[in-house]
């Protein structure tokens, strides 16, 4: 190595303060700490660990609009459901509690919180189709498009210029 190449402790950037050093020193090691260890996974989906936002699945056809919620660990019970103003609004609140026991440990944990996801739906759905089934976590919701807006489909010839 060159000699210009070598740092020497009095040539190194000093901080102003005391704080300053520990600041820096607390963030190096919580960037090692948050890149080095594997991330665990969010409540629902891809949100953070801290987000609730139940992931979606929305497809449309000629005949109605399907939007199915995965909601893992919540029953029917734990989801409401509402319809206001071209709004659809789903809600759910999940409470776990997991207890475990061996000879030498007691874990007991606590999970809980609550989540809203809203869409607006098409000005072609008829509102008083809207329908709603859960089965092993997942909410699907159908709606159907009115008569006025299902059009019938037709193949236009493309002609050579």
């Amino acid at each position: 190595m060159a000699k210009s190449e070598i740092t020497r402790p009095e040539d190194r950037p000093r901080p102003l303060d005391l704080f300053s050093t520990m600041r820096s020193e607390m963030n190096r090691m919580l960037e090692r700490f948050e890149h080095d260890w594997p991330r665990l996974p969010g409540f629902f989906g891809r949100g953070s660990a801290g987000s609730m936002v139940p992931e979606l699945d929305v497809r449309e056809d000629g005949k109605q609009l399907t939007i199915e919620a995965d909601l893992p660990g919540l029953e029917e019970k734990d989801v409401t459901l509402t319809l206001r103003d071209g709004v659809l609004t789903i809600k759910g609140e999940r409470k776990q509690e997991r207890e475990e026991k061996a000879d030498n440990y007691h874990m007991m944990e606590r999970s809980f919180g609550t989540f809203q996801r809203s869409l607006r739906l098409p000005d072609t759905i008829d509102e008083n189709s809207v329908e709603a089934r859960f089965d092993k976590g997942v909410l699907k919701i159908t709606a159907a498009k009115r008569p006025d807006a299902v059009r019938a489909e037709r193949t236009i010839a493309i002609k050579k210029a």
